[in-house]
C-alpha cells in the first residue's frame, strides 16, 4: 500500500519538471524494467530492477510509489516508440518504403520487448493504453496505404483492417521460434511483403474483415 509520504512525492513530481539528473534516473529504471520486463516477465521483483538499473531503492520509490506506476511507464515507454515509429512511417517520402520500415520495427519492438505482451494479458490499463495507441496510429497507417496504393506500389485490395492479422501471424511466428531462431521472423516478413506488392498481386477470394468483426477477433483473441 502506497504511503501517504510516498503519494504526495509521486503528486509533486507530476506537476514539477524533473530535473536532468532525476530525469535520466527515471529513464534508466523504465529502460531497465522493460529490458528485465521482456527477459522474464512482469514478475521481476523490483530490488532486481534497481539494481540492474545501478540505483537504489529510494530513488525508485521517489519516481515510482507502486510497481503498478513502473509497469504504465514502460507500457507509455513502448507504444510510444511505435506511434513515434508509424509518425516517421506517414512522413516518408515513398510510402511503401514507408509501410515496410514500420512494419518491420514494430515486429522487432515485439519481439525484443515480448515481455509487454505479458502486461497486456493481465492488467486493463494495460489494454487501455494498447487501444489508444492503436486510436493514435490507425489514421496514419490508413493515409500510408492510400498513399502506397495511389504509387502503385501496394496491392489496391489491401486494408487497414488486415493490419493486425499480418502482426498476429509474425507474432505466432516470434513467439514459437524466439528461443530457437529469435531473426527468423525477418524471413517471413520479406514473403508478407512481397505478397503486398502491386505486382505480385493476385486477387484474394475472401473480403478483409469489418471493423466490428476484427474488434471481435481482437476481444476473442485477448481472452
Amino acid at each position: 500500500m502506497t504511503t501517504p509520504f510516498l503519494w504526495h512525492t509521486a503528486k509533486v513530481q507530476a506537476t514539477k519538471p524533473l530535473r536532468s539528473d532525476a530525469r535520466r534516473n527515471r529513464e534508466r529504471l523504465v529502460a531497465s524494467a522493460r529490458e528485465l520486463f521482456a527477459r522474464s516477465g512482469v514478475d521481476v521483483p523490483v530490488e532486481e530492477i534497481t539494481h540492474h538499473a545501478g540505483l537504489g531503492m529510494g530513488t525508485l520509490y521517489r519516481h515510482f510509489p507502486t510497481k503498478e506506476e513502473l509497469i504504465d511507464a514502460v507500457l507509455e515507454d513502448a507504444f510510444g516508440e511505435i506511434v513515434r515509429s508509424a509518425e516517421e512511417a506517414a512522413a516518408a517520402p515513398d510510402a511503401w518504403e514507408g509501410l515496410c520500415g514500420f512494419l518491420e520495427h514494430a515486429l522487432e519492438l515485439h519481439a525484443r520487448h515480448r515481455g509487454v505482451k505479458d502486461m497486456l494479458a493481465t492488467r486493463e490499463h494495460g489494454a487501455r493504453r494498447a487501444d489508444a495507441m492503436r486510436a493514435r496510429i490507425r489514421p496514419l497507417l490508413r493515409t500510408l496505404i492510400d498513399r502506397a496504393q495511389a504509387d502503385g506500389a501496394l496491392r489496391a485490395d489491401f486494408t487497414p483492417e488486415d493490419l493486425p492479422l499480418l502482426f498476429w501471424s509474425a507474432g505466432r511466428v516470434i513467439e514459437t521460434t524466439a528461443e530457437i531462431a529469435p531473426e527468423l521472423w525477418r524471413r517471413y516478413l520479406v514473403f508478407f511483403l512481397d505478397g503486398l506488392r502491386a505486382t505480385a498481386a493476385t486477387p484474394a477470394a475472401t473480403p478483409p474483415l469489418t471493423r466490428a468483426q476484427l474488434d471481435r477477433a481482437n476481444k476473442k483473441r485477448a481472452a
